[in-house]
């Protein structure tokens, strides 16, 4: 169907004598033609093609602009001195695709007078360049997009983390071998491959004749592939080409996301702005913010010859590059993160917060997460590494640093037993102070305090070091919850960091930066975000339950696209009145503690670490079911001005799976 034209009456006067028929009817009836390409309604001059050829003309011209709409206004109507022509101004503007610049154009449309017909006293004159300046004969108008340049991702001091990089597309190309081999080749591209080989065939079939069917983008330099002995397989064509990529394929793959051919389902969602062939952001933060990393098309409206295809340039809109999108990632220490968690099978991560602005240096997730940010959405118990929150709801409830507690090596709330970790020191067991109890993570003690803080207290305090269940910071992102009424074993579980707490490691990272700064800390990774988040709604893509590690990722860069994020927040979540605020007194207190776990607790393996001292809790969390109980790993640390988690889903103890971990992140 050609692109549809609507008329736009005036009331601009015509310019005739007294007595002198008015030839506007008639200029409006062929501006309302030119709009519908009915022209049996238009009065014509006796040379004129019949309306049905006019019809025909028209819709030949400009089939090529699609989805096109124009509004024409009929403005001045001229009578000429001898009172026999006439002429009007028609102004045409165009709503061409993609771009928010109209094409605007005059037109003169030409009257002769009929003194015969008393009903219809004037006829327009036909003319092609009522349909497109100065068209000829043969002439056909199209509309083109040329795509914009996809703006960088940077991080800290304006390092270019996403950039323009070279690849290889590898693909079945159908014009280079007869049909009864594209079968063949198709299978033997996804076997080098190791891909579903009828799946690929089935795709390579049901594309046109002369197709290139993609089965894989390779970056450059990428040693997992021959890219020059996959492109002398029978059939097989490799195009060079340019995509939006980290430095590395796994590079803050799950924060970052990335870019491929723009699907279906975003071409519609985007109401226009996206087409087929462009790029788009599939996942993560360049999924997020695409529209500001896509910028705007270039348009062009062409008029083309028949036969010799000259083309006229008849509206020209330049693209508009996107804009660069600035994270707080600092690139040395994500990658340093990233190596640390590298080879590690369970899914864990590595989270770094910088307490004085609050700034997420690094989000890593190690290979076990399979395309999951464990980092930022995973929901997890936090073992001990809670007992920070906990303590600061007993400072609250009247207990301090030196205060006597009760170390025993079980307690029974409810029926129900609790003991310490296994191996726990007997000189830390009887009477001790809170602080000795903390620095070795005696459960009993915690359990037994917990009158000192009802549920209430606990979330106050989980809110108060930033554990904020209610956050948005701007990027998918959870960071912990904590039930505000439970029965007295849920409560005693809460205050060990079990039961129904859950915590991300971005959540505990930001509870190490909340002491580490000595305030509540908002954690933000987009730069442009500064200052955070808010406190009334949470947007959560991870998994609901405890053990959160089985989220769909990426299967390689076949085409560079990790999976669509998924996930909502918790609709439940109410509202909340604002956090306490974190005092000095209390983050003194904390500090202490936290440096009593270095100095003579479970996170020795940090104390003669070089720089400012290492203050640390480490933490243990048991999930799953009878024989198949396992452990959660976890340690968190601050050093100067960085505030760092570490998280295994499936360890030893947090001090000897994910203190080393730390360690190896620190001393680097």
């Amino acid at each position: 169907m050609g692109a549809a034209l609507l008329v736009a009456l005036t009331t601009t006067a015509t310019a005739c004598a007294p007595g002198t028929p008015d030839p506007r009817p008639a200029a409006e009836a062929l501006a309302a033609a030119l709009g519908s390409g009915d022209f049996t309604g238009v009065p014509l001059a006796p040379d004129a093609p019949t309306p049905d050829d006019l019809a025909a003309t028209r819709a030949a011209v400009v089939e090529g602009l699609g989805e096109s709409t124009a509004t024409v206004e009929v403005g001045d109507v001229t009578v000429a001195d001898d009172e026999a022509t006439a002429t009007a101004a028609l102004e045409v503007t165009w709503d061409v695709p993609w771009t928010d610049e109209d094409w605007t154009y005059p037109a003169t449309a030409q009257l002769v007078r009929d003194d015969e017909d008393d009903e219809q006293p004037w006829r327009a004159r036909w003319a092609l360049p009522l349909l497109a300046p100065d068209l000829t004969a043969g002439e056909r108008l199209t509309v083109s997009r040329q795509a914009a340049e996809r703006g960088d991702v940077l991080g800290q001091g304006g390092a270019v983390l996403v950039e323009a990089r070279p690849v290889s597309r590898v693909g079945v190309d159908k014009t280079r071998l007869p049909e009864a081999e594209l079968d063949g080749a198709a299978r033997g591209l996804a076997a080098a491959l190791a891909m579903d080989g009828d799946a690929y065939a089935a795709r390579v079939a049901a594309a046109g004749p002369k197709a290139f069917v993609e089965a894989i983008t390779v970056r450059s330099g990428d040693p997992a592939y021959d890219v020059v002995a996959l492109g002398a397989l029978p059939g097989v064509g490799v195009v060079p080409d340019d995509l939006p990529l980290a430095p590395t394929r796994t590079f803050a793959r799950a924060i970052l996301g990335t870019v491929g051919d723009a699907t279906a389902e975003i071409i519609e969602a985007s109401q226009g702005a996206v087409a087929a062939g462009d790029l788009a952001g599939m996942s993560g933060l360049q999924r997020q913010h695409d529209a500001l990393l896509r910028g705007t098309p270039g348009v062009t409206v062409h008029a083309v010859a028949d036969g010799s295809g000259a083309q006229r340039v008849l509206l020209a809109v330049d693209p508009v590059a996107g804009e660069a999108l600035r994270t707080t990632l600092d690139p040395a220490l994500q990658q340093r993160a990233e190596d640390v968690i590298g080879a590690l099978l369970p899914a864990s991560a590595i989270v770094a917060v910088r307490p004085s602005t609050g700034e997420v240096l690094a989000a890593a997730n190690g290979p076990g997460s399979e395309g999951l940010s464990t980092a930022t959405v995973g929901q997890y118990a936090p073992g001990s590494t809670f007992k920070v929150v906990s303590a600061l709801a007993y400072l609250r409830g009247g207990l301090t640093p030196e205060s006597t507690v009760s170390c025993l090596p079980t307690i029974t709330v409810d029926g129900r037993t609790f003991q310490n970790f296994p191996g726990y020191p007997a000189s830390a067991l009887g009477d001790v102070p809170l602080r000795t109890a903390f620095a070795h993570s005696c459960n009993t003690a915690f359990i037994g305090s917990r009158e000192m803080a009802d549920e209430g207290g606990l979330l106050a305090a989980a809110r108060s070091l930033g554990l904020e269940p209610a956050a948005d910071l701007g990027f998918p992102a959870f960071l912990g919850t904590v039930p505000d009424e439970a029965s007295p074993t849920a409560l005693a579980a809460s205050v060990i960091g079990q039961g129904q707490v859950l915590a991300s490691p971005l959540g505990m990272a930001t509870v190490a930066a909340s002491v580490g700064a000595g305030r509540t800390v908002v954690p933000y990774l987009v730069a442009d975000a500064a200052g955070g988040g808010t406190v009334d709604g949470q947007t959560d893509d991870g998994e609901t339950a405890d053990d959160a590690t089985d989220g769909a990722g990426s299967d390689g860069e076949t085409d560079d696209a990790g999976s669509e994020d998924a996930g909502s927040a918790d609709p439940e979540t109410p509202d909340l009145p604002a956090a306490t605020p974190l005092t000095a007194g209390e983050a003194a207190a904390l500090q202490a503690m936290m440096r009593a776990v270095v100095t003579e607790g479970g996170a020795s393996v940090l104390a003669d670490l070089p720089g400012e001292p290492v203050l640390a809790k480490s933490g243990t969390a048991q999930f799953g079911q009878d024989a198949d109980l396992r452990n959660h790993a976890w340690m968190i640390a601050v050093q100067g001005d960085l505030a760092v988690a570490v998280f295994v889903g499936e360890g030893d103890y947090g001090s000897t799976t994910a203190g080393p971990l730390m360690r190896a992140l620190l001393a680097g």
